[in-house]
């Protein structure tokens, strides 16, 4: 364990010495600022619409979980989707391309040190970027009412969804050592993997339904409702440990090449 938390410290360490960590957590606070205050302006004019026409009935419907926090949360996601790419496209692919890869490979370190340790520093950093948007909710909570625990398993979701985006940015990482390549298959395979549920009006019950569990956008869609179901968290889950199993295999039929 302790390997791996160095590998880990390493990886998270290298984002801040690069201007990687400082273009990508200022472009993702200035979009998803721009999100926040343009839903909360909406919300805020809808109030004041209904206040107006003293329609009580419209404004008893009104409510920070539906009109601000689901909107912004669900724009959060298609963030990570854009986002999580660029995060994790050098964590393996810089090594071979800096020719460290062998050396890191030929270490005393085992290969799940070095794919958990490589997936925690990523997750960290993409764990922070998530964080610092929690003064968002903040503010609804200081000047507003909304519904915590909507709230909470919203986040929960988002976090669950980033586990997974990191995983798969790990995977594709570990199979070139072009940085564009392994983000330009992360994107790919994470936007699939968003879009899945898209045509599931047009298709039959059956094809439908699967393409329905596949997609993480109906888990995270739940969870943004309230809705914390353990069929959610263990598809998360699995997603994640697929994608960190192909990861080190990846990595391990390098080691033998």
């Amino acid at each position: 364990m302790r390997m791996t938390l160095l590998i880990a410290g390493r990886e998270l360490r290298s984002f801040f010495v690069s201007p990687v960590a400082y273009v990508v957590l200022t472009g993702f606070l200035l979009v998803t600022g721009w999100f926040f205050f343009n839903l909360l302006f909406r919300f805020h004019h809808l109030v004041t619409l209904h206040s107006s026409l003293q329609n009580l009935q419209g404004l008893q419907g009104l409510n920070l979980n539906e009109h601000v926090i689901a909107p912004l949360l669900h724009n959060l996601a298609i963030m990570l989707v854009i986002m999580v790419p660029v995060i994790t496209m050098r964590s393996l692919a810089e090594e071979k391309s800096n020719g460290t890869y062998e050396l890191l490979l030929t270490s005393p370190l085992t290969v799940p040190q070095i794919v958990i340790g490589k997936f925690i520093g990523c997750l960290t950093f993409v764990g922070f970027m998530l964080l610092v948007t929690g003064i968002y909710p903040a503010l609804l909570l200081l000047y507003g009412d909304p519904e915590v625990g909507v709230l909470v398993a919203g986040y929960l979701g988002l976090y669950l969804l980033a586990t997974v985006f990191v995983s798969v940015g790990l995977f594709t990482s570990s199979l070139t050592e072009n940085q564009i390549i392994a983000a330009v298959l992360c994107f790919v395979i994470v936007l699939l993997l968003y879009a899945l549920s898209w045509p599931v009006e047009t298709l039959g019950p059956g094809l439908g339904e699967i393409l329905s569990y596949l997609s993480v956008l109906e888990h995270f869609s739940a969870m943004v409702k309230g809705l914390i179901d353990t069929q959610s968290i263990v598809y998360f889950l699995s997603l994640t440990l697929l994608s960190l199993f192909l990861a080190h295999r990846s990595v391990e039929a390098s080691r033998w090449r």
